[in-house]
């Protein structure tokens, strides 16, 4: 069934992970989907798999307003409009307290996974009031519940969820829904490059499957599926929602994985990513 039949979708972080299983479902679901990353070779790669006519990449950095400015508008010439804006790109480093954060690093953060949203939404707002368009964001259970090791990145995290809460007050007078989806551990490129520089490389799939009550750490398709309903009418009276896509790593804490014999080091944090 195409809910999206017609549709616009601008999709930041779109060619990787999440979003590219994102792009994949919005344009199943019968929308055209404008693409924007920042990474030439991603782009490369994700064209030469999935290209047609309804599906438009942009080469943009979501810190820098000029590129966002400039992404916009070649998405409304390109398809004439936009109904929805999926927020979705994202960095996790560094991983690091906040105290050993350097202000470079602390910046980069909150450039692109605060600041992103707030260039998409400054330069996409007059398209969405046309349409009575949807935002969705995408953050991260550690927003809620917090992550040693990762200051940064929870903090951008639990930013994204009060800009959520604020916008989706802010845009309902215009028929805007404003929502997020929050991940817990999910399988993409980005957790996979995590996972081989751990110090005990051949336990952190059991750990990362443990973590989630269901059983399994999940592909990012199981999050596309939730998105596709966010961004479709079957949720047309949901806004300000703080969606966990978890498999209810929330409720409560479990010691997951067993410590080598012998060895003393703490068990790996888990990485909760875009």
């Amino acid at each position: 069934m195409q809910i999206l039949k017609d549709k616009v979708v601008f999709l930041t972080g779109g060619t990787e992970g999440i979003g590219y299983e994102c792009a994949k479902r919005y344009y199943k679901a019968g929308a055209k989907v404008s693409i924007i990353t920042h990474k030439k070779h991603s782009l490369h790669q994700c064209r030469m798999q999935f290209f047609n006519d309804d599906i438009y990449y942009i080469l943009a950095d979501v810190s820098i307003p000029a590129d966002i400015e400039r992404a916009i508008e070649a998405t409304i010439a390109h398809f004439g409009k936009i109904d929805i804006i999926h927020n979705n790109a994202g960095v996790s480093s560094p991983s690091k307290t906040v105290c050993d954060t350097t202000d470079a690093e602390w910046d980069k953060v909150f450039n692109v996974n605060v600041k992103g949203i707030y260039h998409t939404t400054k330069y996409g707002i007059a398209a969405l009031k046309q349409t009575k368009g949807i935002i969705l964001n995408t953050s991260s259970l550690v927003g809620d519940i917090g992550q040693d090791q990762h200051a940064a990145y929870t903090a951008t995290k639990g930013a994204v969820n009060a800009l959520t809460k604020s916008m989706a007050l802010d845009y309902a007078p215009f028929g805007i829904r404003v929502n997020a989806v929050a991940p817990a551990g999910v399988w993409t490129p980005m957790l996979r490059r995590w996972s081989n520089q751990q110090p005990n490389v051949a336990h952190i799939e059991s750990y990362l499957d443990e973590i989630h009550p269901l059983g399994y750490c999940p592909e990012g398709d199981v999050v596309a599926d939730v998105c596709l309903f966010l961004v479709s009418e079957q949720a047309r009276f949901v806004t300000g929602c703080i969606l966990p896509v978890s498999g209810g790593a929330e409720l409560g804490y479990r010691k997951y994985m067993e410590r080598p014999a012998g060895n003393n080091a703490v068990l790996p944090n888990q990485k909760a990513v875009e």
